[in-house]
């Protein structure tokens, strides 16, 4: 039975099926993990067959991207907890342009699911853990309706205690901070970067941190859509306006984002003037700032409010 999930796009133009024996694919660069490979041209038939046995999902990433190492961490962990049910496959857009411009990429961070060699776009920014697993449910039920329900073999093995992994160790500045958000817990994670940030105002790696965190925890069991069409509906409604913004951020839209936020300030007066500027600051540092939407949007802000 064919995969048939709405929005799936066949790949099997792009597998070459003359390629004998596959090509290995290669242990993860960009993170750990049993279940974890880094998808290259060389390894893509290999790791595109392994889809008709069990589901893959691949995460195009680039390290320019602000929150891909969030989210990659995220997949890493949830590609651990599965034991095998699906195989984590990564491409750095950066390395492998070719692999992204056949599969019509547009923007990084973007995750997809493979079942029998079809794609299907599940989501494309930075989300919180609950929201990945709750597409990723899905694809594993459409893949068990079509009769995909085998598991993948380890692609590194376990690190023992004792002995070293030669995955970049985390600054341990942040490690509370890390472990929170391992846990889920963003609350807690906030925490943590506001005491760094008490504790040195000018450290802009804590600063940017926690209005990411900020982020995902606002964006916690949020629908995009609803988020989206509540903003539509009720232009008056404030808090509604806020998370829109914040969707359209976490979606690679940060020129919307400012736009909606810049509006509002030049519409809003006294203290929701403020929370919105405010806002609007807080969502500049979870970008490059010599982004040019960056850039734009304070030079909006500035003509706004003066």
């Amino acid at each position: 039975m064919p995969f048939s999930r709405p929005g799936a796009v066949d790949l099997s133009s792009l597998v070459n099926k003359a390629n004998t024996p596959p090509p290995p694919a290669g242990r993860p660069k960009g993170g750990s993990g049993r279940y974890v490979v880094d998808l290259t041209e060389a390894s893509f038939d290999a790791v595109m067959r392994q889809s008709t046995e069990h589901v893959v999902v691949i995460e195009f990433h680039s390290p320019r991207a602000e929150g891909a190492e969030a989210l990659s961490q995220a997949l890493v962990q949830l590609s651990d907890e599965a034991q095998g049910r699906w195989l984590l496959a990564r491409v750095n857009v950066d390395n492998e342009m070719r692999i992204a411009q056949a599969i019509g990429v547009q923007a990084v961070p973007m995750v997809v699911g493979v079942v029998q060699g079809q794609l299907a776009p599940l989501f494309q920014g930075v989300l919180p853990p609950d929201q990945i697993r709750g597409y990723l449910d899905e694809l594993m039920k459409a893949a068990v309706t079509n009769g995909v329900t085998g598991r993948a073999e380890p692609s590194a093995p376990t690190v023992e205690e004792g002995e070293d992994d030669d995955e970049p160790e985390r600054d341990p500045r942040f490690a509370a901070a890390d472990a929170a958000v391992d846990a889920g817990d963003f609350a807690l994670a906030r925490e943590e970067y506001d005491k760094l940030v008490q504790a040195n105002p000018s450290d802009a790696e804590a600063i940017s941190g926690r209005a990411a965190i900020g982020l995902l925890a606002r964006l916690d069991g949020v629908d995009a859509d609803q988020a989206l069409a509540a903003a539509a509906d009720d232009p008056a409604d404030l808090t509604a306006q806020l998370l829109a913004a914040d969707v359209e951020l976490a979606s690679q839209d940060s020129a919307a984002a400012f736009a909606r936020l810049v509006g509002l300030v030049r519409t809003r007066a006294g203290d929701e003037r403020e929370t919105v500027r405010l806002r609007l600051l807080e969502l500049f540092e979870t970008q490059p700032q010599d982004d040019p939407a960056v850039l734009k949007a304070r030079r909006d802000l500035m003509a706004a409010l003066f």
